[in-house]
């Protein structure tokens, strides 16, 4: 492999605002039921009542993922056509004339990256923009961020200058497939399986 790209999450930045998905919509064409940016809403906490006074210990943060490009991708062991690949770049992409939609990889995945397209009738995901890479630029959600909550470039130069962290709550553990990520926490951040809080917008992710 020549190059391993991935992304930088400053999970601290991030409101929410969601441009970074509807950037990628926009971009890619995609349908009303695919997503391949999607932002993680973890909240928690509550408000009790002391007496006269409330006391709150309540929290809330936002995580934008994306296919991250695994180091040891869970999508490209199941996949029985070889449709689904980790290709020289890095980058995971899925060959849409050789998938034919058994929605193996969906279910390999713990970040939900490959979605199954009703309109294609195959699995689609995000390939990193890495078109738009290969011509000196960043993928379109990075681009689109007003709170340049997200950046990307070769992942150990992100790692020597934002640190290793690749998961926080309610994100699954990194060990399992060595995400091209690197994240900034959100003060009130969680570590991965604390419960705490819950997820806010499950039918968005």
């Amino acid at each position: 492999m020549t190059q391993q790209y991935g992304f930088f999450i400053d999970s601290s930045r991030c409101t929410g605002c969601k441009t970074c998905m509807l950037a990628c919509k926009d971009l890619k064409d995609l349908p009303p039921e695919v997503n391949f940016r999607r932002v993680y809403e973890y909240t928690g906490g509550e408000w009790t009542q002391d007496g006269d006074a409330w006391r709150q210990d309540v929290f809330s943060y936002y995580t934008s993922i994306a296919c991250n490009h695994c180091a040891d991708p869970a999508c490209t062991k199941v996949c029985p056509t070889g449709a689904m690949a980790k290709h020289e770049n890095g980058f995971v992409i899925v060959d849409e004339e050789v998938c034919i939609g058994c929605k193996s990889c969906a279910m390999a995945c713990p970040y939900g990256a490959p979605q199954y397209s009703e309109v294609k009738r195959h699995m689609t995901k995000c390939d990193g923009c890495y078109g738009r890479v290969a011509e000196g630029k960043k993928p379109v959600c990075v681009e689109a961020c007003p709170l340049r909550a997200l950046d990307f470039g070769p992942i150990e130069e992100l790692r020597e200058k934002h640190g290793t962290l690749a998961a926080v709550a309610p994100l699954p553990e990194d060990t399992y497939t060595h995400p091209s990520i690197v994240i900034k926490p959100n003060p009130k951040a969680r570590p991965v399986g604390n419960h705490d809080g819950f997820l806010a917008n499950p039918r968005e992710v």
